[in-house]
């Protein structure tokens, strides 16, 4: 009788064509973020309806910014890792019926207060969404696709946030700001049982904890039918490592990359959120309609979505840590320059559809660098965490946003330290590359 056939299951994942199967995770996952991606950006686009309806200041709409990020960050630092312990698919299933409930029940708030509070809860089930999304689609790629595949699913959150731009240009005028809040609950509460039947738990985290090997099988056939013999057994990877997946972080190989890449998302998600936050708010002071602002601000994440296929088509073949740098300090550049033509709203436009592509694309990058440079067993955390740091910035960003406005600050000095931000966090991943020697990643 023969040996039976012994699979490695990121080997064999590496070796086969990308698969229909795969395409499908890709697909969910993108639907995932896309609406993730909505759900984020929406209070953006209808803070001037709702400033406008409740007599609010910028300074009074700050909390509520802060509120859903400072969520975000909630959710992904507890509940990424969760998803190392207990499985990516039942925390990112988990993770969507939350948000999507939190988004609908905020609709119907009659004050301040309960908008900020279910903001905060909206943030929380979309911090666990986004990082599982990016780990699950991850460890189904091969690596020579994986940046453009990870980086083409993360295109959802670009195209989400752009589809709340229009949401907000149309339905705000039509049925009021609430409207936008529970459309973005209803979609993911819609999405919800297609996810539970198609969405398969990740084949490699599965082999790591040693569970379900029959589910992995089946999985592995599903990618490569034909390939997988009857008699065939998975190789085990040696038993996971002792203690929290937060603490393997700070292992050595791992320390130095986890705080270089900290600090990348930080800046990064800082000019990212400012920018989505308040472009719309600035624009209209400078007379632009609220449909304008929207539509300019929506550039943005147009420029992200064309700037994320391209920088991940270009991370597959070029060093990924200088392509990243490039972009970001392009993006510095261009985000500088906004308020020198604060008034002159085609020009606006086109910067900030370069902005995107730099910062929002660059972030894309970030991410699927990030989710191939830890090991699987604190992938997930390592994600999480990343974009937990990475939402402090957001944080300081989309409040401080309001206090910088509350100063003053002429349109093109606001903007020059707005930009400065983008081109450290381009330094500080060239700096994690160098260090690294340009590698793609841990497999």
């Amino acid at each position: 009788m023969s040996a039976p056939t012994l699979i490695h299951v990121p080997s064999f994942i590496d070796r086969q064509p990308v698969s229909r199967f795969q395409v499908m995770i890709v697909a969910l996952c993108f639907l995932i973020v896309a609406i993730d991606g909505f759900d984020t950006a929406a209070i953006g686009f209808i803070a001037p309806a709702i400033g406008a309806q409740w007599k609010l200041t910028p300074v009074h709409l700050a909390p509520l910014f802060g509120a859903g990020l400072i969520g975000l960050m909630i959710g992904a630092l507890g509940i990424g890792p969760f998803a190392d312990r207990f499985g990516r698919k039942t925390v990112l299933l988990a993770s969507v019926f939350f948000f999507g409930l939190m988004s609908l029940l905020s609709a119907w708030s009659s004050s301040l207060e309960m908008l900020i509070a279910l903001r905060f809860l909206t943030g929380v089930g979309l911090g666990g969404a986004m990082p599982n999304a990016i780990t699950l689609t991850a460890e189904y790629c091969p690596e020579r696709r994986r940046s453009l595949m990870v980086m083409t699913m993360f295109c959802g959150f670009t195209i989400g946030s752009a589809l709340g731009g229009l949401a907000a240009a149309g339905l705000v005028e039509a049925y009021g700001w609430h409207s936008v809040l529970v459309l973005g609950g209803v979609l993911p509460l819609v999405l919800l049982p297609v996810l539970a039947v198609l969405l398969p738990e990740s084949a490699r985290y599965l082999v790591v904890a040693g569970k379900r090997t029959d589910e992995v099988l089946r999985t592995l056939r599903r990618i490569a039918p034909g390939h997988v013999p009857a008699q065939a057994q998975l190789a085990m990877p040696p038993a996971p490592r002792a203690g929290s997946p937060v603490g393997h972080l700070f292992a050595p190989g791992l320390l130095h990359g986890t705080l270089l890449m900290w600090l990348a998302f930080f800046c990064s998600m800082l000019v990212i959120y400012l920018l989505s936050s308040w472009l719309p708010t600035v624009l209209k002071s400078t007379g632009a309609t609220l449909k304008t602002a929207a539509l300019v601000t929506m550039l943005f994440q147009v420029g992200g979505t064309v700037g994320t296929l391209t920088l991940g088509w270009l991370m597959d073949r070029l060093d990924p840590h200088r392509v990243l740098m490039a972009a970001y300090v392009i993006a510095g550049v261009c985000i500088a320059m906004i308020g020198t033509f604060g008034e002159q709203h085609a020009v606006v436009g086109v910067l900030v559809f370069l902005a995107g592509f730099g910062v929002s694309g660059g972030q894309v990058g970030a991410n699927a660098l990030s989710a191939a440079f830890y090991p699987t067993d604190c992938r997930a955390t390592g994600v999480s965490w990343a974009n937990g740091i990475g939402r402090m910035g957001s944080v300081l960003g989309s409040m401080g946003g309001g206090v910088m406005l509350s100063m003053g600050l002429g349109l093109p000095t606001l903007f020059v330290v707005v930009g400065v931000p983008a081109v450290l966090a381009g330094l500080v991943l060239m700096v994690l590359g160098s260090a690294r020697g340009g590698r793609h990643a841990v497999a």
